[in-house]
């Protein structure tokens, strides 16, 4: 049956996706609270919105350079596929990047440099993964961009953004990065692996080598399990070590998603009327994964305070 323009609008704009965008800025404003009993609130809701409008960038060109290549032709709910006026979709998508730089830019001047450098950077990722010449998301990559964005880049920038005592010659906290945003930066990169499951026939045929068409759907439903077994060992890890409280184990409130999630890849892997809003149950996986550890991480603040 036939989706209304409606609906098809609702798919198209992909807003539960952008928990992907705030929940490094989240979870950092949890840690900076347990460690300091306090944040940069100004900065925070700076943060969020810039994230959001960058975001809302690299979906809309996302679309727009697929649909240079083809491989959206039958997505309906392509922006590109809606509007078809991709002059103007390419003017709002810059426009919404000038605005997220500028409100990144702002935090920078006013808390260190470095803010700056780390959000561009994580922009090159966000382009180079679907932009032309490279196109690298064509070539089995897109998943290693992701997580490098969503993990050490974006959690480093948000964690020095937040910070109430950071000065302009504080060092970037690539080890704190690391250790509180891999977890969180590997169930983001899960969402991107679960959206090729439904697709990797159009995928062939336009030459996209997405990790699905490399491995197929069969291998790739059955590194499901482990992956999500990866992210819940990584988050215990951290917890083991001191680095975050016990109270963090609210990460495993995520664990009916993830159940949901590999149910459903093992026995309809190769189906794709049946898996094609997959992506959505590990948006849900990655979000209740998050929130266990802001509300573990805001737990512990609130006690110790």
């Amino acid at each position: 049956m036939a989706l209304s323009k409606k609906a098809l609008w609702i798919q198209a704009l992909k807003w539960p996706l952008y928990s992907v965008a705030i929940m490094p800025i989240f979870i950092s404003a949890a840690f900076n609270l347990y460690l300091f009993h306090e944040i940069k609130i100004g900065n925070f809701f700076a943060f969020t919105f810039a994230s959001v409008f960058i975001l809302f960038w690299e979906n809309l060109t996302n679309d727009l350079f697929d649909a240079e290549t083809g491989v959206d032709e039958f997505k309906f709910h392509s922006v590109v596929n809606l509007f078809s006026n991709k002059n103007i979709l390419n003017i709002i998508a810059y426009l919404s990047l000038l605005v997220g730089l500028l409100l990144i830019t702002i935090i920078s001047l006013s808390t260190n440099i470095n803010i700056l450098f780390l959000i561009v950077g994580c922009c090159v990722l966000g382009y180079v993964y679907q932009g032309p010449p490279f196109r690298l998301g064509y070539f089995g990559l897109g998943e290693p961009l992701c997580w490098l964005a969503f993990g050490p880049l974006a959690h480093s920038a948000a964690l020095l953004a937040l910070n109430p005592s950071t000065k302009q010659s504080f060092k970037i906290p690539w080890q704190e990065a690391l250790l509180l945003g891999s977890g969180p930066a590997l169930a983001t990169t899960l969402i991107l692996f679960c959206s090729h499951f439904h697709q990797i026939n159009q995928d062939k045929l336009h030459g996209k080598k997405s990790p699905l068409v490399l491995i197929g759907t069969k291998k790739g439903a059955s590194l499901i399990p482990y992956i999500i077994f990866i992210i819940y060992l990584i988050e215990f890890v951290i917890i083991l070590k001191g680095f975050v409280p016990y109270s963090c184990m609210l990460y495993l409130i995520s664990f009916p998603n993830a159940f949901k999630l590999i149910k459903l890849l093992r026995n309809s892997h190769n189906k794709p009327s049946t898996i094609k809003n997959c992506k959505f149950i590990a948006v849900q996986f990655q979000t209740f994964n998050g929130i266990g550890l802001i509300l573990g991480l805001f737990v512990s603040f609130l006690i110790n305070k």
